[in-house]
């Protein structure tokens, strides 16, 4: 990798009404960007609200993170819809957080898809462009955090909007760069140790290492760490104090 610096995001905000979801407080003082849920897969105006400001105050960068509006299945399920509906859908999403920022002295600088989009749009092109082309139309100032070699990847740079490249922590990875299907073998990564070690060689070589084949070659400016999981807090602690440890500078990509 050519560069010591790196940012540590998660996705976060994802409670709604009586339901509690992860331990955003404690995740805001580690990480350095944070993705918000925006109303679909999870989150309310008032979370919304709580959340933002919550980052704020941590000096935070926000990004928006729509997802299929499916809060039973947690934005985890594939919904049948066309590319141009699933721009309209992301559009509403990211234009709530936006709104809401306003309230909060907090301002959206990013997007990042959710779960089943952000894996379909990993994969299919079409919707990739589709989701590229609404946030353009939002903000051209809006920056797009994708899957590192990904059709969200490419179709960033084809656009020619600021694009940065993630990878993640606590999943998988296939040969073909994607996600390893939750429900499958390898999917997550429980132990702060191992994921952090990962983590650590990746960064020393650039080669990810895969369930399915042999390491393959990623680019990414910053490492995600699923917020909802239990273990997230422990794990975010330990990836940001061995990446400091390492030399590494953890900051923001924005």
């Amino acid at each position: 990798m050519s560069t010591k610096r790196i940012d540590l995001n998660s996705d976060l905000g994802e409670s709604f009404g009586p339901w509690s979801m992860g331990d955003d407080s404690s995740m805001l003082s580690i990480v350095t960007s944070a993705n918000v849920a925006c109303g679909g897969h999870a989150s309310d105006p008032e979370t919304m609200f709580k959340t933002l400001t919550l980052a704020a105050e941590n000096n935070v960068v926000v990004g928006a993170h729509p997802g299929f509006n499916d809060k039973e299945g947690f934005g985890r399920r594939l919904i049948p819809m066309s590319p141009i509906e699933i721009g309209r859908m992301c559009t509403a999403q990211i234009g709530a957080l936006m709104a809401m920022s306003k309230l909060t002295g907090s301002e959206v600088s990013y997007v990042k898809p959710h779960g089943a989009l952000g894996n379909l749009a990993a994969r299919d092109r079409a919707v990739a462009d589709a989701i590229v082309a609404v946030v353009q139309s939002i903000d051209k100032e809006l920056a797009m955090l994708a899957i590192s070699g990904t059709q969200s990847e490419q179709a960033a740079r084809a656009a020619g909007m600021p694009v940065f490249s993630e990878i993640f922590a606590d999943r998988g990875y296939l040969s073909t760069g994607q996600l390893v299907p939750r429900d499958q073998k390898g999917a997550m990564i429980h132990d702060a140790k191992e994921a952090a070690d990962r983590l650590l060689d990746y960064l020393q070589t650039g080669l990810m290492p895969v369930v399915d084949g042999d390491p393959i070659k990623l680019d990414a400016q910053s490492i995600c760490v699923h917020g909802d999981s239990e273990h997230a807090v422990a794990m975010a602690k330990e990836i940001r104090t061995r990446l400091t440890e390492s030399g590494f500078e953890v900051a923001s990509f924005i």
